[in-house]
């Protein structure tokens, strides 16, 4: 076959239009671009949710986030007010109790958190009444997440991850606690 470029500028030495061979790059180089940004953006979603810490919540009510106003919108008026004395308020829930715990000065000073934290939800703990609940019903004895500690009669399942803690007497559950994880705590002492 006669080379056609020395005749014509607008075909190759292998007898391709140079349009086509160009249009060909510009879209190969444009999809090599639009996947380069794709895995940028993959890598950079991947690595803000790995930082991403969490804590156990309860009815929208989150540790070291909600307050005492937002605790009272969420389960109306306490029954027993030891806000003021050891940061607690207490309300009857169907089927029990809840306690809510709150940061105080002592918690901040001892744990070096900024006074911000002051106020804030530090732990929910419920209390069953008659719950039948069971360690099994609730697919904890084969779920990884969850550490088992067990002595005459009482079992607690732990979530250090999430801040999860389920206590069981004679396999039936009668306290969950809500709290913050280990991980959030030295977060925020880091200031993160």
């Amino acid at each position: 076959m006669p080379r056609l470029t020395a005749y014509c500028p607008l075909f190759t030495v292998d007898g391709f239009c140079v349009s086509i061979l160009r249009m060909r790059t510009t879209n190969f180089r444009r999809a090599q671009a639009r996947d380069v940004a794709i895995c940028l953006a993959a890598a950079l979603t991947v690595l803000l949710t790995a930082g991403v810490v969490r804590a156990a919540t309860w009815k929208g009510l989150e540790p070291f986030v909600s307050k005492r106003a937002d605790v009272e919108k969420v389960l109306g008026a306490p029954v027993a007010d030891r806000f003021a004395d050891d940061g607690t308020l207490e309300f009857n829930v169907s089927g029990g109790k809840v306690t809510v715990f709150f940061v105080t000065p002592k918690f901040i000073a001892s744990k070096r958190l900024p006074a911000h934290y002051e106020g804030t939800v530090l732990q929910i703990v419920l209390q069953h009444d008659r719950a039948q609940d069971t360690p099994e019903s609730m697919n904890l004895a084969t779920n990884k997440d969850f550490k088992r500690a067990g002595n005459k009669g009482i079992e607690v399942y732990t979530d250090e991850k999430d801040g999860l803690i389920y206590t069981f007497v004679e396999s039936h559950l009668k306290t969950t606690r809500y709290s913050y994880s280990m991980d959030r705590l030295s977060r925020i002492q880091r200031g993160k």
